[in-house]
């Protein structure tokens, strides 16, 4: 019998919405939901580990885990030499820029500072765009910086505005449309690729249609 291949899922809502698609793809993940505090789960051909959506990038790309789901956030933040075959739609929301309303009146040619969890994303946004400016990085409460005068504009990700909306705060442009997708360390595709094949075919399958 072949060893199970490791899969790597983020904690939280997102599980139970990645456990559905593999479970419509034959891969029963019922082990690794409810109120469990085990980290490691076995799941018939799948060993999950259960970790923050921040770290399965790092856990795929060490060879900890084979396979993973993260956000495309994360996955493009790290920016890991990871093979990304497949978006599973779900967890979708939108990176973008924003700022005080007051500020769209008192703009000028003043040194900008951005705050972000993301400041690889921003300054690859940023030389897009053709724009300097200072990039400071957050952990959290991102919506705070331009209110204290921290920084003049965020690029964080939002469903529904309403966090930005509640805070003073405008969007002025889009960074990039942001969902959950399956990323495979390189290794795996060689060492275990037939059964990595198989994987990803039956969950291309499940998926919802876009």
């Amino acid at each position: 019998m072949s060893a199970p291949l490791r899969l790597a899922l983020p904690k939280g809502r997102i599980l139970e919405e990645v456990a559905a698609i593999f479970g419509r793809a034959g891969y029963d993940l019922s082990p690794a939901l409810g109120d469990s505090r085990r980290l490691m789960h076995e799941c018939g051909p799948l060993r999950v580990l259960v970790v923050r959506n921040s770290d399965v990038p790092t856990y795929v790309a060490h060879g900890a885990a084979d396979l993973g789901v993260a956000g495309s956030d994360v996955i493009d933040e790290e920016g890991r030499d990871l093979y990304e075959p497949l978006d599973l739609r779900v967890g979708r929301c939108t990176m973008i820029v924003a700022e005080p309303e007051a500020a769209r009146r008192e703009r000028g040619a003043m040194h900008i500072r951005y705050a972000t969890k993301y400041p690889r994303i921003t300054k690859d946004y940023l030389q897009r765009k053709g724009l300097t400016a200072e990039v400071i990085k957050l952990s959290g409460a991102i919506e705070l910086g331009p209110l204290t005068g921290l920084c003049d504009r965020i690029v964080d990700i939002t469903q529904t505005g309403e966090t930005l909306r509640q805070n003073g705060l405008t969007i002025i442009d889009t960074v990039c449309e942001v969902s959950s997708r399956l990323v495979v360390n390189p290794a795996a595709m060689k060492l275990a690729g037939a059964a990595v094949a198989e994987l990803i075919a039956r969950l291309g399958a499940a998926v919802a249609p876009a």
